[in-house]
Parts: C-alpha cells; sequence; structure tokens
C-alpha cells in the first residue's frame, strides 16, 4: 500500500536535472551478476509456490530495498496471493466409433489435463466435435458455434484464428481470439466437456517440445468461481490427422471450411474416454512491489509501472536419472527481472525523482497463464486510471547490439512518436512485431494490464544485428525457440552479449522517464481493442471522492 511516508519522500526530493548520467548507470555486469543468480541451480527453476520462487521474491526484495525505494505490497514488498497446482494428466485418451477406436498416448500424442481444481477428470464417450477456430467475434461477423448445443461435447479447436485474407481479423497478425487460453474459455463458456487445440508449429510459434514441457508437472491458477472447461489438452498434427480419418473425414479439407464465415460445428461421431487423477495443492505465490515516489505533488499520485515476471517451470517431473531437470529460465525470464532492477537502480542516480512515481513489479506465476499480472491488475496499489503506462520486459537481448528494437504493439498507443525520437537517439529504428503470427502481444504479462486499460509496450530484441549478415538475428531467435524456449538449456552462459540489453534497458528507462515527466498519460489510439477499457478505469476515477487516496493492495 502507497502510504503518507511516501509523501514525505516526495517533498524532500532535490531539485530536478537531466537523466543522461542515470540512464549510463545501466551496465552488462550488473545484468549478467542478477542473471547468475536467479537461474542457478539453487533456484531450482523458480516454479510457483516453490522454495525457489520464494527465494527469487527475497533477492528482488532485497534488491529493491537496497536502492532505497518503498515498498508498495500488501506486506513490505510482497503482494502474495493464492493458487491451487493441479498435477496430473491423461495417460491415454481413447476415441472411438463403433468397432474402431483410437488411443492417444502422452506425451508423444496428447496432452491432456484437469481444466480445473479437480482430484478426478473423467471423460466417458463424450462426442467430439470440431468447431474449427472456436472464435465468436461480433465485431467481424464470425461465430464458429452457429448456436450448436455443445454442452457435454470434447471441442477439437484449431490453434491461431484465420489469417489468409488480410481484411478479415488482422491477417497474419495474431489478435487475442487466437490465443488458446481464449480457446480455453470459450468452451468453458459453452458448457463442454473437454476442448483440444490442434498443434502446428506454424500456429503455435513453437514445437511440440514447448508444449510438452510447458504442460508437464502441476499447472496453477487462482482459485475462482469462474466456470472452468473440465478437460484441457494438445493434440499432435500426426494424431489429429489419425482421429479424424476414424471419423471418416479429412483433416485439411475441415480446415478449409474452417476459414470461411459460414462454417458450422461439424460433429464427428467419435466418443472421447479418459480418466486420470490429480493431485491438488494449495500453496502461495507473490509479485515483489516497490516504488519510487514521485516530485511533482499533483503528479506523484499517477505511476509509470514496469514488469517483468520472476517464475520460470521449475524442476522436469519427467527427467531421466542423470539429465538436467531443471529450467533454470536464464533468458525467460531472470534476465528480464534483471534488466528492470538495473532500470530502478538507474532511476535511482537521478538527481530528482520524475514527476510522476514509477513502480516496480517482479511478478508471479506468467508462466501459468499471466497469473500474477492478472492479480496486480485486479489490485493495483493505485486505481488503474492512474497507472500511466506498463512498460514489460520478457527476455533481453543476450546476441549483442542491434540496429533495431521491437516494440509489440506498436502503432496501439500515442507513444510511437517518442518511442521513435528517443530509438532515433541511440541510432536505432522502431520495429513493429516482426513475427506477427505468433501473438505476442497476448502472451506477456502487459496483456493482463491492456486489458484493464492500462497502455502498454512491450520490447522484444531487435533482429537487425550489428556487424552481422542479413538473417542472422532471425535465425538465431528461431534457433533459441526450437532448442532453448522452455527447456533446461536456457541457461546463462560465457558467450552472452549484453551489449545490446543494456541499449534496449537505456531505451526503456528513456521511455518511462519521458511518460513521467509528461503533462499528460498516453493514450490508446481511438477505436483499439483496449481503449473502451482506458475509458472506464478514468470514469471510475473520476467517481472517486475528491481527495481519495490510492487504493490498498489488500
Amino acid at each position: 500500500m502507497l502510504t503518507a511516508a511516501l509523501a514525505l519522500a516526495i517533498a524532500a526530493a532535490p531539485p530536478a536535472r537531466t537523466s543522461a548520467a542515470a540512464e549510463r548507470a545501466i551496465a552488462p555486469d550488473a545484468i549478467r551478476a542478477h542473471v547468475g543468480f536467479l537461474a542457478s541451480d539453487l533456484l531450482e527453476g523458480r516454479g510457483p509456490g516453490t522454495r525457489g520462487d520464494a527465494l527469487a521474491e527475497a533477492y528482488i526484495a532485497s534488491q529493491l530495498e537496497a536502492l532505497g525505494l518503498h515498498p508498495a505490497g500488501s506486506q513490505a514488498f510482497l503482494q502474495p496471493f493464492d493458487i491451487v497446482g493441479v498435477d496430473g494428466h491423461a495417460a491415454t485418451v481413447r476415441f472411438s466409433k463403433g468397432s474402431g477406436s483410437l488411443v492417444l498416448k502422452y506425451p508423444e500424442d496428447i496432452i491432456a489435463v484437469a481444466g480445473g481444481a479437480a482430484a478426478r477428470t473423467e471423460v466417458d464417450g463424450a462426442e467430439l466435435v470440431f468447431v474449427g477456430y472456436g472464435i465468436r467475434a461480433p465485431e467481424y461477423a464470425w461465430d464458429d458455434f452457429k448456436g450448436e448445443d455443445l454442452r457435454g461435447k470434447v471441442l477439437l479447436i484449431l490453434n491461431s484464428d484465420p489469417e489468409d485474407d488480410p481484411e478479415l481479423f488482422a491477417g497474419r497478425t495474431r489478435l487475442w481470439y487466437g490465443r488458446w487460453d481464449y480457446k480455453y474459455e470459450m468452451a468453458a463458456k459453452v458448457g463442454a466437456a473437454g476442448a483440444l487445440i490442434l498443434h502446428t508449429p506454424h500456429s503455435a510459434g513453437y514445437p511440440w517440445q514447448v508444449v510438452r514441457t510447458s504442460w508437464s508437472g502441476p499447472q496453477f491458477s487462482v482459485p475462482t468461481t469462474d466456470p472452468r472447461v473440465p478437460l484441457r489438452g494438445w493434440v499432435t498434427e500426426e494424431a489429429c490427422r489419425r482421429l479424424v480419418a476414424l471419423a471418416g473425414r479429412n483433416l485439411d479439407e475441415l480446415v478449409r471450411a474452417a476459414n470461411g464465415r459460414d462454417f458450422h460445428p461439424v460433429l464427428l461421431g467419435l466418443g472421447v474416454g479418459a480418466a486420470f487423477d490429480s493431485r491438488l495443492e494449495r500453496t502461495h505465490t507473490a509479485n515483489v512491489l516497490a516504488v519510487l515516489p514521485g516530485s511533482d505533488r499533483r503528479l506523484s499520485s499517477e505511476v509509470v509501472l514496469y514488469t517483468a515476471h520472476h517464475d520460470h517451470l521449475g524442476i522436469n517431473p519427467d527427467a531421466r536419472p542423470g539429465e538436467d531437470a531443471i529450467y533454470n529460465g536464464a533468458e525467460d525470464n531472470a534476465s528480464g527481472v534483471a534488466v528492470m532492477l538495473e532500470i530502478a537502480r538507474a532511476y535511482t542516480r537521478l538527481p530528482r525523482p520524475p514527476r510522476r512515481s514509477i513502480l516496480f513489479a517482479a511478478v508471479a506465476a506468467e508462466e501459468q497463464g499471466l497469473l500474477g499480472s492478472e492479480y496486480l491488475a485486479g489490485h493495483p496499489p493505485v486505481p488503474l486510471g492512474r497507472i500511466a503506462v506498463d512498460i514489460n520486459i520478457d527476455g533481453a537481448n543476450v546476441f549483442g547490439r542491434t540496429r533495431d528494437v521491437t516494440v509489440i504493439g506498436f502503432g496501439k498507443t500515442d507513444l510511437d512518436g517518442t518511442l521513435r525520437a528517443l530509438a532515433r537517439a541511440q541510432g536505432r529504428v522502431i520495429r513493429s512485431d516482426q513475427l506477427p503470427d505468433r501473438g505476442y502481444f497476448y502472451r506477456s504479462d502487459q496483456f493482463s494490464f491492456a486489458r484493464a486499460g492500462v497502455p502498454s509496450a512491450y520490447f522484444e530484441s531487435g533482429l537487425d544485428y550489428r556487424g552481422r549478415p542479413p538473417g542472422w538475428g532471425r535465425e538465431k531467435r528461431e534457433a533459441w525457440e526450437e532448442t532453448r524456449y522452455h527447456q533446461p538449456s536456457d541457461e546463462l552462459t560465457p558467450d552472452w552479449d549484453l551489449s545490446g540489453a543494456v541499449e534496449d534497458a537505456r531505451l526503456q528507462f528513456a521511455l518511462g522517464y519521458s511518460v513521467a515527466q509528461a503533462e499528460a498519460m498516453p493514450a490508446w489510439t481511438r477505436g483499439d481493442e483496449f481503449e473502451a477499457a482506458r475509458v472506464r478505469s478514468l470514469e471510475a476515477l473520476r467517481q472517486l471522492p475528491t481527495g481519495a487516496g490510492p487504493a490498498s493492495t489488500h
């Protein structure tokens, strides 16, 4: 909770001067040192609710406290919240039609887990229905469900959203409708008994191996009364072809049909059978929150928010003896936390704090579905209408300096001109999402705040590396996703070149400082999908009693 003590700190702030010297405080050795601890085997992969998770929280909190920042959590620097872990999966899932049947096996063919906090999950003969992309989007005159009664059915759903027509949805730029979590939400809304998503490397943006590692071990959620689809799963393309063939259908023909507005759900006539037990564990994790009070008596009640998630995947429960079992998460996202800590250090080197307050949040359980940022967006230490922007850091550039920098969601806010000018001062250019089919804007923590109306800037590494041939950056990125993303091999190695991370961090610092000093807060581009949420948050702010203080995190 932001307290009256912060007002005293604001009043004592020294006079204003330039931020250039503070920006230079961001250095590669300090970033490497933070990563070295957070991604060490000692922290055992920082799985939510584990000892390593608590160690990461304690380390981050101590670093922020050492910088002289103020606690902003409900318990000093921590904002704890409950989570429920569900550990279990179906060893096999049977599909049957008449006298024919097909058994898909975990993990080579299918991943099937409980969709909610259930100790026992059973599906006995529920019919499989192909529902195309599983999207209901009135603004695009699109409805894959067409009023079909799908209660008690198991839905087979395509990943992504229709991409062939640039006039439909956003063409090859993936929207929220293309995300797997949206599809599970829709399955729950229509009362389905289960939802299986067809995985392809193209539609997911990563290989099947990433699904295996991400969906093995406990799956966490925040306790809720919202409906959950009882069975959630993924199926490989090869396995899906076999089960669709059992139904007497052709997968390619079904996919073609799904790309038109006139698509109707296809009852496949296959019964689905699965039964398994899960171990339930109620535990807790925490966001780490710290604030640098602003220096302007009027604007200091507003904040510039920096976020980076501190969790990763923990320990691989299926590792063989002698095999590396720890998901260290060095780049994803010990590096992002390290960068955020050094940005915090830069702010403390300013001769005078910026006009708005700066809030740093190392959020929890991102890998479980953005749980920490969702909780923070629902329990912010200041009203949402007073959060000027969320600058999210999910991974740092470890390959060297670039001529460009990627801003996911570029074009969605009125920050574009500021971003271009700041990048130009570094001799660089801003690129919008360079891999738009991956849907990155909806895959990291800024999405939680965007849904709540907060304008957001999510930085990714550029791809045009200095001193490297054309295409080198994209090749490195694709190789990393193939061999290290959500793998035990995501470790700190001697060949990391953090010169690019430093340059990106200085840009992120400069953007936050610019917003903190500006008279007006950023806004969404007119007509953006999140503009209405911002209007609601600002209206709620106007309804607060005159002189009302900041909201509590309790």
